[in-house]
This record gives C-alpha cells, structure tokens and sequence, in this order.
C-alpha cells in the first residue's frame, strides 16, 4: 500500500518502514511552492502521503529546515497539523521509533536512520550540513540512547555527483574537509559529490549504509531545486507499521 506513495520504499529489519515520497503525490514543502499553490494544498499533499502509509493524519513530525546541524527530540513533538513546521532543526529522532518522522529535500540528501533496536531518525544534508556534522550529531544521538544498537541508514535521491556543479573555490574548499566530495560534472566542470562523502562518513562510523542511485536532477519522479520547475519537496520519511 506505501510503495505508491513512495519513489522507493524499504523495510528495516526493526520493523519500520522507510520511503522516499514520489513527485507525483505533490510538493510536500511549505517554504518551496509553485506561484499560486496555497498552504492548504500542501496539507491536502501531505495527508495523502500519510493515508498511503498508513499513518495516522497530521502525526508526522516535520521541520523548519535552515542547513543546520542541529538534532532534535520528536517524541515530544506534535505532529505537523499542531506545529506548521515550527520547530527548527535539520534532524530529528524518535527514541521509541513509534513518532513518524520526515525530512524535505529537493537536490540535499535525505538520510533515514533504523537500529536495531527501537530509534529511528532523519536528516538533511546537503553541502552546509555535511561539513557542519548533521550526520555525526544524529548519529552520536542515535547512540546516546542506545549505545550498542548497530545502526542503518538510507541515503534517498539527491543530486549525483556528474551533476552538482559547483564554483572552483567552492570544490576546492569543501573537498579539502572531505576529499572524497571531489567530483567533476559530466561536462567537466567543477562538481561536489554528496552521496559518495555521506556514505563515507557514515561507514567510517560503523553505519551500515544503502545509497540510492536516483539523481534528483536526472529523474523526474522527484523534485529537484536545481532542475526548476514543478517547484516542489519531496520527503524522506520513517514510520512503523
């Protein structure tokens, strides 16, 4: 029932489920819309997503996104329908794993964590984000509260790295942090590659990691920033069945 809400969709040994919301259930963002498309159409997105999933309507934690570093607690957070999105952090864990959690992205990865045990989490990554700590903040998180779980994580469709173009400087600066972001576009300019520097930094801290091969700016099944229109988010989302 989930997999037509989601461009891809996967089940976690710790019984959650894990999608990456497709473009054609609608832009799920509020800060990102079309001229002319209301709040109120975006709330009528997101409840479709959730009726697909199977999520009880309005209980999925959303966030104010700002390319922070920045984890914050969801159990104790109410669902999007109470907080319009109010709550500003660029991750967010569910310690119990029973809070529906999503992460909004168009070009930025969205990584979606599972344990072994119960936690579940999300986060966005994009350039900021990834040299500020994103994901070793949610991960050294995910590991307070439960020290000997083994952790998971799903890098969803991002910008690849044939496909981030980037200023020289830029590239020069961010690889020199994190060499493996090192990239060149396929017409050879100078380019950042997200995916490969995320996967890295996440294995070389014991996560076990599954990347995504969808590019958002090569795949019209998601939104991309950088591609244009339909402006749009889409979500990379974890909830239990």
């Amino acid at each position: 029932m989930t997999e037509s809400a989601f461009v891809e969709t996967y089940r976690s040994p710790s019984g959650h489920t894990v999608g990456f919301s497709h473009a054609n259930m609608g832009n799920l963002g509020l800060l990102a819309r079309e001229p002319g498309e209301s709040i109120d159409e975006i709330y009528a997105h997101r409840r479709a997503v959730e009726k697909q999933a199977g999520i009880a309507e309005g209980t999925t934690v959303f966030l104010h996104q700002v390319h922070s570093a920045t984890v914050v607690e969801a159990d104790s957070l109410p669902g999007w329908s109470q907080t319009t999105d109010s709550v500003v952090a660029d991750a967010s864990i569910s310690a119990t794993g029973a809070t529906p959690l999503a992460i909004l992205v168009a070009d930025c990865m969205p990584v979606v964590f599972t344990t072994s045990g119960k936690a579940t989490a999300v986060a966005h990554a994009g350039r900021v984000g990834l040299l500020s700590g994103v994901l070793q903040n949610t991960i050294a998180t995910l590991r307070e509260h439960e020290p000997e779980a083994e952790i998971t994580a799903w890098i969803g469709p991002s910008i690849c790295g044939r496909c981030y173009e980037v200023p020289e400087q830029m590239r020069s600066e961010a690889s020199a942090v994190m060499p493996v972001m090192y990239s060149t576009t396929s017409w050879q300019t100078p380019a950042l590659d997200l995916p490969a520097a995320g996967q890295q930094l996440m294995e070389d801290l014991g996560v076990t990691v599954h990347r995504s091969q969808i590019c958002t700016l090569e795949d019209s099944r998601v939104f991309s920033h950088r591609g244009g229109h339909p402006v749009g988010r889409c979500a990379g989302m974890v909830f239990a069945d």
